[in-house]
């Protein structure tokens, strides 16, 4: 078990590195690897509700593998602070950075994507507990 909780642990910085690569890059890798053009935008859905749908599915995914690597640790709300002062400084960042630009839709999306599983994880405790 210990072996899992270290790769999931080694998956998480992985991914937080890849979501950083991605955000402070000056256009868009998604659409330089897949139509050799980093201005064409890409999207794997359309946004819902004023909430871009690629960072929260970005965010979830990162925010799964941070609060499970940490479940039973006394980090556990440490990553969520982590996750969600990153996503606020990687946003704000795109105010300064050549080819980004700073999206209000985006930063719900990232925190809502944090929010969404440290509050899935949070019931499956309380569920595991009793």
């Amino acid at each position: 078990m210990d072996k899992l909780i270290n790769y999931l642990k080694i998956s998480f910085h992985i991914l937080v590195l890849l979501l950083i690569i991605i955000s402070l890059y000056p256009g868009s890798i998604l659409g330089f690897v897949i139509y050799g053009d980093d201005s064409i935008e890409t999207k794997i859905t359309e946004d819902f509700l004023k909430i871009s749908s690629d960072h929260f599915y970005a965010y979830t995914i990162v925010s799964f593998f941070g609060f499970i690597s940490y479940l039973t640790d006394i980090k556990f709300k440490l990553v969520l602070i982590y996750l969600l002062f990153l996503s606020f400084i990687l946003e704000l960042l795109h105010l300064i950075l050549p080819g980004r630009d700073f999206q209000m839709s985006d930063l719900i999306g990232n925190v809502l994507g944090v929010l969404v599983i440290y509050m899935i994880i949070l019931i499956y405790k309380f569920w595991k507990s009793r």
